[in-house]
């Protein structure tokens, strides 16, 4: 295929022929998503619940969204082998590259007091019979454009990631990142502009 004949094609999912794409999502032209359980975790019910723009590879990408999920992904985005968990809203800015393992996570999805988590656990049990389970905090995650994930990271909820953004593999990203910075380490440090050695 030439370059044209592939931003003009429609998004796909490699395994669409085995089960079909969930109704929610929404793939531009030319974005490839792989991997036969890129949706066993996913939950939406929104109309909008995952918006992935065109010309992106999802190779190996688990979209683990609960039933009130929302991710929008812009155009010119390459993912490996990540795992976006959201009960809430992820938003990630257009070519921005994630490496493998990296996990999005914009909820803590138990509650951080013992006693209610052991009740929520036995809510999440086969066994549960409809138990309701307890609320635990969610909240946004927004990933601006041209921002490089390494492999192994991990954003938390409530984190913005300014446009440019480097972050290192491995890091632990608890807390804001500035347009055009690079942080490493757990919780992730800025180390400096991108581009910069320390």
């Amino acid at each position: 295929m030439t370059n044209e004949e592939i931003a003009s094609a429609p998004g796909y999912w490699t395994n669409s022929k085995e089960t079909p794409i969930p109704n929610g999502v929404k793939l531009g032209n030319g974005t490839l998503i792989t991997g036969p359980k890129a949706f066993a975790r996913y939950r939406a019910v929104n109309d909008d619940a995952l918006t992935i723009g065109g010309l992106c590879t999802m190779d190996g990408v688990h979209f683990a969204l609960g039933r009130e999920g929302r991710v929008t992904i812009g155009g010119g985005c390459a993912f490996y082998g990540c795992l976006l968990l959201c009960e809430k809203e992820i938003r990630i800015g257009r070519f921005v590259v994630m490496g493998w393992n990296v996990v999005i996570c914009d909820s803590d999805f138990h509650p951080s007091e013992p006693a209610e988590r052991m009740l929520d656990v036995i809510a999440c049990s086969p066994l549960a019979e409809g138990r309701q389970r307890r609320a635990y905090p969610s909240k946004a995650i927004h990933i601006g454009d041209d921002v490089y994930i390494g492999h192994a990271a991990t954003v938390l909820k409530g984190v913005t990631i300014g446009d440019g953004a480097w972050i290192e593999p491995g890091a632990m990203v608890t807390r804001d990142v500035p347009a055009g910075m690079r942080v490493l380490g757990n919780p992730a440090q800025i180390v400096g502009p991108v581009g910069e050695e320390s």
